[in-house]
């Protein structure tokens, strides 16, 4: 148990793999299936002899990922350890509404099956989760630089508010009545 790595190339198969994993995960998203123990269980079976083909003299006793294979992982003092909430613990929030345990869903909801919801899950006492920014801060940092060109494009239109073209010829309102007349170029001077 020395957690060296296996010598033969399998870090492609393994990659092939989890391709594979998620390319039917997703067709599981499209159907609908919905998770069960059994599928997890399944999933953590396929990561452990992921893992035994790898390293098969096998991972030591304080690496992350055998501690989670059985189960023994110490997330205190870790940021991990932060977002990990007891059941008893928690509340469930939607729509800045607190769901409690005893009602059913459909009492917030409504009976439409086909609505699908956000729920958020916060530790007691600690009220309703933040909501979420409308925009991201990139889209945000985007719209304020299209905002701040278009007013500098506005103030160099200000500045500029020259009328001297309006005294050519293509600007006089009148050119076209005067070429259909004929009293285009008529001097009241003599020459």
């Amino acid at each position: 148990m020395n957690g060296l790595k296996n010598v033969y190339q399998v870090g492609a198969q393994c990659s092939r793999r989890m391709k594979l994993d998620e390319e039917m995960v997703m067709k599981q998203v499209q159907a609908n299936v919905c998770v069960t123990m059994e599928m997890v269980k399944d999933a953590l079976d396929q990561l452990r002899g992921a893992v035994m083909i790898v390293y098969p003299m096998g991972l030591p006793p304080y690496d992350p990922v055998r501690m989670e294979f059985e189960n023994k992982e110490d997330l205190s003092g870790t940021q991990a350890g932060l977002q990990i909430i007891n059941e008893s613990e928690a509340q469930m929030w939607w729509a800045a509404k607190e769901l409690k345990r005893t009602q059913k869903l459909s009492d917030y909801v409504g009976k439409n099956e086909k609505t699908k919801i956000i729920v958020k899950l916060q530790q007691k006492g600690q009220g309703a989760p933040a909501r979420e920014p409308v925009i991201s801060n990139e889209e945000q940092k985007q719209m304020m630089l299209y905002y701040y060109k278009r007013q500098e494009e506005l103030k160099k239109l200000e500045e500029n508010d020259d009328d001297s073209c309006l005294d050519s010829t293509w600007a006089d309102n009148t050119a076209l009545k005067k070429h259909f007349h004929g009293v285009k170029d008529i001097k009241w001077r003599p020459r």
